[in-house]
């Protein structure tokens, strides 16, 4: 008797449980009657009949982050890496979600791979570490379109890694070492272009220095000798002046000529003692005498 008892109130346990239903707020869930779609359940509260109703599907409306495995990819310049990502999805339409596709993260993850494959294909190794961003737009835009008759928005693809191959990685690092070399001679050379710049600069700004002092140098020579023979001559002019006022006076006339035949008669009388004369005529040893007679005559005529 108690043991009937006991399966008629676990039975009408079981009855009364199978008649609700809690749906959270993190998810919706597809009610089917008798094996077809009845209706979405939001989350709270639902009545079901026994036998009747069930719970096909259970949708997390929630964002909800797939991780990509690490697939190969050829690059446009034939090599090969390694790439994997993930990809960030939301449930929009519970209904698409479970009858649209049969599973919708694993349909995410070969589109993701696919695409990912093709966009790598049309770029070279160096740009596929500079162009991830591109990469990813291009990747999300591909999966939306493909995503949408499941009832999934795919909202973001992030590239985690890209690995090419060990020799790759070694010969970069040549490449890159390579270049480092290049870049330090480029740099010691540009140094030493800019110092033998700098010297030639300086020697250049030293010769002219030099060169515009000589100038001044010859410039002030010019002048100091330019206003000596101005001053000479104005000497010589003004001296030249004075004698023509005396000649001009009276008497002056003959002083002059008296003077010069003085200056004649010494120099004669120079010339004729360094000579080697032993006969000369008798008017020329008496032409001083002659000369300092008729001055004498000249001063008592005019006396001054």
């Amino acid at each position: 008797m108690w043991t009937i008892i006991l399966v008629l109130v676990g039975l009408a346990l079981f009855i009364l449980y199978k008649m609700f239903i809690v749906v959270e707020m993190r998810e919706e869930v597809i009610l089917e009657r008798f094996g077809k779609y009845r209706e979405t359940l939001k989350p709270g509260l639902h009545f079901l009949i026994p036998f009747v109703d069930r719970v096909a599907y259970r949708q997390e409306i929630r964002e909800q982050v797939i991780d990509v495995p690490h697939q190969k990819c050829i690059t446009s310049d034939n090599i090969e890496v390694e790439v994997d990502g993930i990809i960030y999805v939301k449930v929009m339409d519970a209904y698409k979600a479970s009858y649209g596709i049969n599973d919708y993260k694993l349909a995410s993850i070969n589109l993701a791979q696919t695409t990912m494959r093709s966009e790598v294909g049309k770029i070279t190794l160096d740009d596929t570490f500079s162009e991830r961003d591109k990469m990813n737009e291009a990747i999300v835009e591909e999966l939306d379109k493909a995503s949408d008759p499941w009832g999934v928005k795919v909202m973001r693809y992030e590239i985690k890694d890209i690995q090419p191959s060990e020799d790759i990685v070694l010969t970069m690092e040549k490449q890159m070492e390579a270049e480092r070399e290049k870049r330090a001679e480029i740099t010691e050379s540009t140094g030493e272009r800019d110092a033998r710049i700098n010297v030639s600069a300086g020697k250049r700004q030293g010769a002219i220095l030099l060169s515009e002092g000589e100038r001044e140098k010859r410039i002030n020579e010019a002048n100091g000798q330019a206003r000596e023979m101005e001053l000479l001559a104005e000497a010589t002019a003004y001296g030249i002046e004075r004698i023509a006022d005396a000649i001009a006076q009276p008497g002056g006339s003959l002083a002059v000529k008296m003077r010069l035949t003085e200056q004649y008669i010494d120099e004669f009388e120079g010339i004729v003692e360094n000579a080697n004369v032993s006969v000369l005529p008798v008017e020329a040893a008496n032409l001083k005498t002659f000369f300092e007679g008729a001055a004498q005559i000249s001063n008592q005529t005019n006396p001054s």
